[in-house]
């Protein structure tokens, strides 16, 4: 079994540098682009749901608990997390949004990879 993973370790950068830089860098830049889009487009909507529907369940509780303390703190602390997971939830947006700009996944643009000459 060891020959078997040296030999694969050993032959791994001539299989490398056997496929042209244009279809690594495509093939880089179309998952890229897939994950950012899913990302962007599936999961972020879909926890940004989550948290407004957590803050509204602690807004009624705060409001229908009028006689009893504990339960409007805890309705008053699930508004505070369901702020909190919103405004995290939009800073990951937006970092995913700067980095996916910065890197040219975005526009679609292509990654540069370095060549051996």
């Amino acid at each position: 079994m060891k020959k078997i993973i040296y030999g694969l370790l050993a032959f791994g950068p001539v299989l490398a540098l056997a496929q042209s830089p244009s279809t690594v860098g495509s093939g880089l830049t179309s998952f890229g682009t897939t994950i950012t889009g899913v990302i962007s487009n599936a999961v972020i909507p879909v926890l940004f749901a989550i948290a407004i529907v957590y803050f509204i369940w602690g807004v009624v509780k705060f409001i229908m608990s009028a006689g009893d303390d504990e339960a409007r703190a805890k309705g008053k602390s699930m508004m505070i997390w369901g702020i909190v997971g919103l405004v995290v939830i939009v800073c990951v947006y937006g970092l995913i949004q700067f980095l996916s700009g910065a890197t040219g996944l975005q526009s679609g643009g292509s990654v540069t990879l370095p060549t051996v000459q």
